[in-house]
């Protein structure tokens, strides 16, 4: 006869970081509306303008300009033009344009970015960890960096280069990553005290792999809240940008260039501002609903919730 207990005992599964942020973020109802509406305006501004039909962003009918939303009429050519939100002061689709000018302008905030996040990561992690007087003179480089004058040296590029897409690329990433270095210094730096990094260097392994295979994914959540952060910031300098006639040029359009119009033209064509503005803003706002949610679900305190 057995004399082992005959109930089987129940193996508790693990779980992971990632998949507790998750839950967490789950739970905050505002940041999960904001991350689907991220990925509602994305998905709009790049599948639309494939359906058949979609109105050209930069054709122009003279005859049917500054048309009201919902309206439609026939153009010189006898063609039957339905505009969704209204046509602007050349007969320029406000639609299509405020989904083409949102492709420009998430562009812009992503591949800037993406540009930062890489430098400053790589930077911040170096200077962290190497210390001394490497760190001294590296962040010397980013006091002085941020002392230069943004849109003055954005006016000085512009009138050497002229008004080029790749130039806020350039302008933008030049900046953002500054703040983003100081943040990964400051983890690796606190990070590089821990017994695993001890551990790691122990075992012989070399400045380079450590910083790679150790400390940059353990600077990862603060990195990703940054930069859920960083992109509205990225936005609305694109947007200041084009506002000031530095950013993107005509006929293309963003969303900064297409309130700039707006805003010329606020008396006679008010739909011209109202409509870009606020999708605008509510795309700034889901951004920045998310981060802060993103920082709620990854801060492990409240994982003791």
């Amino acid at each position: 006869m057995s004399l082992l207990p005959r109930h089987s005992e129940t193996i508790e599964k693990g779980t992971s970081l990632g998949r507790d942020a998750w839950l967490r973020l789950k739970k905050n109802k505002l940041a999960m509306m904001s991350f689907w509406f991220i990925i509602f305006i994305t998905a709009a501004c790049v599948l639309f303008p494939a359906f058949p039909g979609f109105p050209d962003p930069n054709k122009t009918h003279l005859v049917l300009k500054s048309q009201g939303p919902f309206s439609s009429g026939v153009s010189a050519e006898g063609e039957k033009v339905f505009f969704l939100l209204g046509s602007d002061h050349l007969g320029h689709d406000i639609f299509s344009r405020i989904i083409h000018g949102g492709r420009v302008s998430l562009m812009v905030g992503l591949i800037a970015t993406a540009v930062s996040l890489t430098i400053g990561l790589i930077y911040g992690a170096v200077a962290g960890f190497i210390g001394g007087r490497t760190d001294s003179v590296m962040m010397r480089i980013v006091d002085i960096l941020y002392a230069l004058p943004f849109f003055i040296t954005v006016i000085i590029l512009t009138t050497y280069f002229g008004n080029h897409l790749w130039l806020l690329f350039v302008c933008i990433g030049a900046v953002e990553w500054l703040t983003m270095a100081r943040i990964v210094r400051a983890q690796v730096q606190s990070l590089s005290k821990q017994e695993f990094i001890e551990a790691a260097r122990s075992l012989g392994l070399s400045k380079w792999r450590i910083i790679f295979r150790h400390l940059i994914p353990n600077t990862l959540g603060p990195v990703i809240v940054y930069t859920t952060l960083t992109v509205p910031a990225v936005m609305r300098l694109e947007a200041i940008l084009s506002f000031l006639g530095l950013g993107v040029q005509p006929p293309n359009a963003s969303w900064g260039s297409l309130i700039k119009e707006g805003a010329d033209r606020m008396a006679s064509d008010p739909y011209l501002l109202i409509f870009p503005a606020i999708v605008f803003g509510l795309t700034l706002f889901a951004l920045n609903f998310l981060g802060d949610g993103l920082r709620d679900a990854l801060d492990p305190k409240s994982s003791k919730d």
